[in-house]
């Protein structure tokens, strides 16, 4: 019994580790798509919860009222 908490933590880690290898080439860096795909959900989420999108909404009128449009 002392011995399964080892092997599952062991299991465990290889498979985080497969997860975490999806995507990745042979030479160990991942794919752009992939990253982006991995990153964009969490970066759309702050984006709402910070209030950046309203910000970034605020800045684009007040260039284009600069522009004159």
């Amino acid at each position: 019994m002392a011995h399964t908490a080892g092997r599952t933590a062991t299991r465990m880690r290889v498979r985080w580790a497969s997860i975490a290898d999806f995507g990745t080439r042979p030479g160990g860096s991942r794919h752009p798509l992939v990253a982006a795909a991995m990153v964009l959900p969490l970066a759309i989420l702050l984006g709402f919860a910070f209030g950046a999108v309203e910000a970034v909404v605020t800045q684009a009128s007040s260039v284009a009222g600069m522009l004159g449009h």
